[in-house]
C-alpha cells in the first residue's frame, strides 16, 4: 500500500491518475512552438484581413479628427445637447469606454493574484485594450469642457491665474481616479511586456533589434532578473487591484452624489463596477475571437478560457440584473414622488423606454444563455451574445444620464434630447482610434504573453523530468 501511494504521488499533478484537467496549451506543443507561433505574428507579414481591417479604422480615425477639428472651431453647440440635458453622448461614451478598460486591470491583476493560470493567453490583450479604451474616453470629457486647451486647469497645479480646483466636484475625482488608473495601468503593461521585448530581440534584425532592445532594458533572463520582475509585478498587481473597485466608483459619484431624480442613489458605485468588468470582459472576447482564428491560435486560446470568460459575464450580467431591478424596488419602497415618476417614465410612459427595454435584454436576458454549456463552446453564439452586451452596456450609459436629465424636476423644462451628427461621427471615429491602435498592437508586440504562457506549461516545472521519469519506470514495472 505504502508502495502504490507513493508511485502514485510521484508523477506530475497535471498527469496523476484520476485527475482530469484540460491542458491551458493544447497538443503538447513545445516550447519552441509557443515563441514561434506568437512571434511570428509580430515577425511575419500580416494577412490580407488585417489591412481590411485597418484600413477602415484608419479612416473612422480621421473623422473622428475632423469631427474634433469642427467641434473646436465651431463650438460645443454643434453637439445635440440643450436645456435640460447638458450631458449627452459626450458623456455616455466616456463612462462606456472607461468601462471597457476595466477587464484588462481585471485579469491582469486580480486573477494574477489569484493564481488564475488561465488568464495568460488573454492577459496581455486585455492590458492593450485597457490602454486604449482609456485613451478613447480621455477624448470626451476633454472636449466637453468646451475649450479643451483650458483642461490643464484642472490639475492641481499653481497657475498664474489664481484658478484654484473644487475639490468637491466629483468631475475632479474623474481626473484623480482615470489619470491614476491610467499610469499604474501602462507600468503594469510594460513590466509584462520586458522578457517578450527581449525574444523579440534576439530574433529580429537591425533597427528592430535595437528598437526591441532599448526597451527589453538590458534584459538577459538571469535568476536576478526574474526574481526582481516577479516582485515588481506583484507589487504592480496589488496597487492595480483597489483601481478596479475605486475607478469606476468614481464615476458613478459623477451621478451618485447629486439630486438628479434616477441618479440620487447609494447602489450605483457596485452597479458601475460590475457594469464595467461586464462590458470589459465582452470586449476582450470580442477582440480575441477574431485574433484567435486570424492567427492560429485555438491551442492557446483554448475552449476552457472562453468558457471561464463567458462564465465571467454571465455572474457580473446576473449582478447587474439585480442591480436594475433593485433600483426599480427602492424608487417604489422610498416612497418619493420625484424618484419613482423618473422610473416610470423610464421605462413605462417615456419617450426613452426603447432604449431601456434594449438596454434590459442585452445586458440581463442574452447572457443567460450562458446557462448551458453548449452555448459557452458554440464561438458563434458566443461572439454574438457578447456584442449584445457591448450594445447593451452603451444603452445602460445612455438610459442613465441623458434619459434622466430629459424628464427633471419640472415638467415645464422637459425636453428631447437627440444626438447632431458630430456626436455620431465621434463616436463612429472613436471606435477607429480604438481598432485602429489594437491591430497596431498586435502588428508589433506580442498579442499573448510567450513567458508566461510557457510558465503553465508541465515542463516549466523543475521536478517535471523527475516526474516523468519515475512516471515512464512506474509504467514499464507495470508492463
Amino acid at each position: 500500500m505504502a508502495d502504490t501511494k507513493t508511485a502514485n504521488t510521484a508523477v506530475h499533478p497535471s498527469e496523476a491518475e484520476g485527475v482530469v484537467r484540460e491542458p491551458l496549451v493544447l497538443n503538447n506543443r513545445s516550447l519552441g512552438w509557443i515563441t514561434d507561433r506568437i512571434c511570428g505574428i509580430v515577425e511575419n507579414r500580416q494577412p490580407f484581413i488585417w489591412w481590411v481591417l485597418f484600413v477602415p479604422s484608419v479612416l473612422l480615425f480621421l473623422c473622428l479628427v475632423f469631427s474634433l477639428v469642427y467641434l473646436v472651431s465651431t463650438g460645443v453647440g454643434v453637439w445635440g445637447m440643450n436645456h435640460p440635458v447638458a450631458w449627452g453622448w459626450d458623456i455616455v461614451n466616456f463612462v462606456f469606454w472607461i468601462g471597457i478598460g476595466h477587464a484588462g486591470t481585471l485579469i491582469s491583476a486580480i486573477l494574477f493574484l489569484t493564481r488564475q493560470k488561465w488568464r495568460t493567453s488573454v492577459n496581455r490583450a486585455s492590458e492593450a485594450m485597457t490602454l486604449i479604451a482609456v485613451m478613447c474616453a480621455g477624448i470626451f470629457p476633454g472636449f466637453h469642457v468646451g475649450r479643451f486647451w483650458m483642461v490643464w486647469f484642472l490639475a492641481p497645479v499653481p497657475n498664474s491665474n489664481a484658478i484654484w480646483q473644487n475639490f468637491k466636484s466629483p468631475l475632479l475625482w474623474d481626473v484623480f481616479a482615470v489619470s491614476t488608473y491610467f499610469t499604474v495601468s501602462v507600468i503594469f503593461w510594460y513590466i509584462g511586456l520586458i522578457p517578450d521585448l527581449a525574444t523579440l530581440r534576439d530574433r529580429a534584425k537591425g533597427l528592430a533589434k535595437k528598437l526591441y532592445g532599448f526597451f527589453a532594458l538590458g534584459w538577459r533572463g538571469g535568476n536576478r532578473q526574474w526574481r526582481h520582475y516577479e516582485m515588481a509585478y506583484l507589487i504592480l498587481a496589488a496597487l492595480s487591484t483597489p483601481l478596479v473597485l475605486s475607478v469606476h466608483s468614481v464615476v458613478s459619484f459623477d451621478f451618485a452624489t447629486s439630486i438628479v431624480p434616477g441618479w440620487h442613489t447609494t447602489i450605483f458605485p457596485p452597479y458601475f463596477v460590475a457594469g464595467a468588468i461586464f462590458g470589459g470582459f465582452a470586449m476582450v472576447l470580442t477582440l480575441m475571437l477574431p485574433v484567435r482564428k486570424l492567427y492560429g491560435l485555438e491551442d492557446l486560446i483554448t475552449a476552457k478560457h472562453i468558457d471561464n470568460m463567458a462564465k465571467i459575464i454571465l455572474l457580473t450580467g446576473t449582478i447587474v440584473g439585480y442591480a436594475y431591478i433593485m433600483e426599480l424596488f427602492i424608487s417604489y419602497y422610498a416612497a418619493n414622488k420625484f424618484e419613482g415618476d423618473a422610473f416610470h417614465m423610464r421605462i413605462l410612459s417615456g419617450p426613452y423606454t426603447w432604449a431601456y427595454y434594449c438596454m434590459f435584454f442585452c445586458n440581463v436576458i442574452a447572457p443567460q444563455v450562458f446557462w448551458f454549456h453548449w452555448a459557452r463552446h458554440n464561438l458563434w453564439m458566443v461572439f454574438l451574445i457578447v456584442n449584445f452586451v457591448n450594445f447593451g452596456m452603451w444603452f445602460e450609459r445612455f438610459v442613465i444620464i441623458p434619459t434622466s436629465l430629459a424628464r427633471d424636476f419640472l415638467p415645464g423644462q422637459w425636453g428631447y434630447y437627440s444626438a447632431s451628427w458630430v456626436e455620431k461621427l465621434m463616436f463612429a471615429g472613436s471606435f477607429g482610434m480604438f481598432f485602429m491602435l489594437f491591430l497596431i498592437f498586435i502588428r508589433f508586440l506580442p498579442v499573448i504573453a510567450v513567458s508566461e504562457v510557457k510558465g503553465v506549461l508541465p515542463e516549466s516545472d523543475p521536478h517535471y523530468h523527475d516526474w516523468k521519469r519515475l512516471r515512464d519506470k512506474r509504467r514499464g514495472a507495470g508492463k
